[in-house]
């Protein structure tokens, strides 16, 4: 290979250009010109700044590089093959069905890519996460570059990032915006006015450096500037044209998402094929000390019949792992006294992020910190995790494993009234990919689960609650994964009634209340709802022939949805009888709403009695 420093860079900034387009050609779609606005700002990073051993992309010294702006996968997949990581035959498998190039890059195909992009206005708040675990907890010394476009900008998750990074003071992160002037249906809200960014994020309290984006040696100096910035994260504010080096596209709107009309010509007059290669600087040697899964894990233990809050038992259990496991972190927006995160916060400090009402960037700051080998926990009201749905969702293309914890769910968190309640909290982590999805019914189960999901893949939920519920279970008692526990059976059972969380509870008491009655029915404590217990549920089928699903929750996309999979294999299904929140709730007592709501004992109770009823008129 070429040795880095003598490389011309205006020559390397031309080949990944020419590079862009031919990927773009080949595949018929992609997003050439805006991978050619900023080849000169990726080429100097990776000849001169970048350090980055692509041998070893786990290397814990490695620079980390994030393409926020991901539709301009064609210039990484260049700057890849520039240096050595592909070859030119794997770049014009861009887009293939089956190649590791895709439209938009994933780590899942990649192992150079970080996390998946493509989701505009998620690269600098996951940056800012992989930031935070190199400036408090790694401490190796790498530094964090996002490669942002301008157009992201408008995306509020951004300035949540802004506002993070600079008050954790994360000066080993580096904000490249390509400023290009045009979108996707053209121009964008402040055009190549680089002083209305930067006062902007100036406001945050970055440090900002403002050049011309195809000038190597101001690219060059503004990095060297940026790394050289101390108590502050840098942003670079580069002034680039879209499509740049070609007459037909530089400059032009109406080509986003195009390959260029005449790639031949436009290789021809960007200067031909060129196949320079760069080194990119390797780090230095570096050891992360942390990882430590040997400690034993002492979970709470509880009174049989004491009444205790799924939340309080999920602070204490997380902070018992943490003593446990020195890879667990925990993350909170702003409510780790309600969420019971506090417990974590009091044991491990140094371990605990404190996201305020910023619920974007709490998720996005897990996902970077997973990418890191830790394992985060990350907390906040059910209700309000929707808020940063599209950052769990990209979250599961990225192979993240990252637990959420949804607190107060449900009506039955009383006299907050409906904008408090988590009610389509289920259903939005259920249609994640891989995700897995828990919600415990007593303290002990929680703390079972709370110590599980460290070790699961993917996306995983846990939802508590926030009122006091008695203790079922022992604490020896174990709570597999896609497992379920039967707390009422017999053979005379005429129906099953299946629930979790706070619903099992009532499920128990119209039990009781139907069994004094000469009704008996199985109960079914459905903890995991994805995956679900396909089989105690067929069982309770066969037996009972009808299923009652209670739940806090909307009907849609919750319990009752879960269990319908269960019979979703064309084979004969049960009757089936959906019992969940379909009123808009207002302020009252948690006992008066799961009544208004039809989901406490007396409703439960009164629909056993007529499905009974209706049973023996057929």
């Amino acid at each position: 290979m070429t040795d880095r420093h003598p490389i011309d860079l205006a020559e390397l900034g031309q080949q990944l250009r020419v590079d862009s387009v031919r990927a773009a050609d080949a595949a018929g779609s992609g997003h050439p010109t805006s991978s050619m606005s900023a080849a000169d700002l990726v080429a100097v990073l990776f000849a001169r700044h970048l350090r980055y051993d692509f041998d070893r992309p786990d290397h814990p010294g490695n620079d980390r590089f994030i393409l926020s702006k991901g539709h301009a996968s064609p210039l990484l997949y260049a700057t890849y093959k520039a240096a050595g990581a592909i070859d030119d035959a794997e770049l014009l498998t861009f887009r293939e069905s089956g190649s590791r190039l895709e439209g938009h890059p994933t780590p899942r195909r990649l192992p150079w890519v970080e996390v998946a992009t493509g989701s505009l206005g998620q690269g600098l708040p996951i940056g800012v996460g992989v930031a935070l675990s190199g400036k408090r907890l790694d401490r190796v010394g790498h530094r964090v570059w996002v490669l942002c476009g301008d157009s992201e900008l408008a995306e509020g998750s951004v300035w949540e990032a802004a506002e993070q990074a600079s008050f954790e003071n994360l000066d080993n992160l580096t904000a490249i915006v390509d400023v290009n002037r045009l979108g996707q249906r053209g121009a964008t809200r402040h055009g190549h006015d680089l002083d209305a960014y930067a006062r902007r994020f100036k406001a945050f309290g970055w440090h900002t450096v403002e050049i011309d984006g195809h000038d190597a040696d101001a690219i060059d100096r503004a990095y060297a500037e940026a790394a050289s910035t101390a108590g502050q994260p840098t942003v670079v504010l580069a002034r680039t044209l879209k499509g740049k080096g070609v007459l037909a596209a530089e400059d032009k709107e109406g080509l986003h998402g195009k390959p260029l009309k005449d790639a031949a010509e436009a290789i021809r007059e960007l200067g031909g094929e060129r196949d320079l290669r760069i080194e990119v600087q390797r780090p230095a040697a570096a050891r992360v000390l942390h990882a430590e899964r040997s400690g034993h894990l002492e979970l709470p233990r509880y009174e049989r019949g004491d009444s205790v809050a799924t939340r309080d038992a999920y602070g204490q259990a997380l902070a018992a792992l943490g003593s446990a496991r020195g890879d667990v972190v925990a993350l909170d927006g702003e409510v780790s006294d309600s969420t019971r995160a506090e417990f974590f916060a009091k044991a491990h400090p140094e371990r605990f992020f404190e996201s305020y009402i910023a619920e974007q960037q709490l998720v996005a700051s897990a996902v970077g910190l997973s990418t890191r080998g830790w394992v985060p926990y990350a907390s906040s009201f059910a209700a309000f995790l929707t808020r940063a749905h599209d950052f769990v969702r990209m979250a599961a293309i990225s192979g993240a494993g990252i637990n959420c914890v949804g607190s107060h769910a449900g009506v039955s968190i009383g006299q907050d009234g409906p904008s408090q309640m988590g009610l389509e909290d289920l259903a939005t982590f259920r249609s994640v990919y891989g995700s897995t999805v828990l919600y415990p019914c007593d303290a002990h189960q929680t703390g079972r689960l709370v110590a599980a999901m460290a070790d699961l893949e993917g996306v995983r939920y846990l939802r508590t609650s926030r009122g006091g519920m008695p203790v079922l279970y022992g604490p020896d008692e174990e709570f597999p994964i896609g497992g379920s526990k039967v707390l009422r059976s017999s053979g005379e059972d005429r129906l099953t009634l299946v629930a979790a969380g706070v619903t099992v509870h009532e499920a128990l008491k119209a039990a009781d209340a139907l069994a004094q009655e000469g009704i008996a029915v199985r109960v079914i404590d459905l903890y995991s709802v994805k995956p679900v217990d396909r089989d105690t549920l067929r069982e309770a089928a066969e037996r009972t022939g009808c299923l009652v699903t209670v739940e806090d929750h909307r009907e849609e996309g919750g319990i009752g949805d879960a269990v319908a999979g269960a019979f979703a294999d064309g084979g004969p299904a049960p009757r089936l009888v959906r019992l969940a929140v379909r009123n808009m709730p207002g302020s009252a007592s948690p006992e008066e709403q799961l009544h208004a709501a039809g989901i406490d004992a007396e409703s439960v109770a009164a629909a056993a009695r007529l499905l009974v009823e209706q049973a023996v008129v057929r």
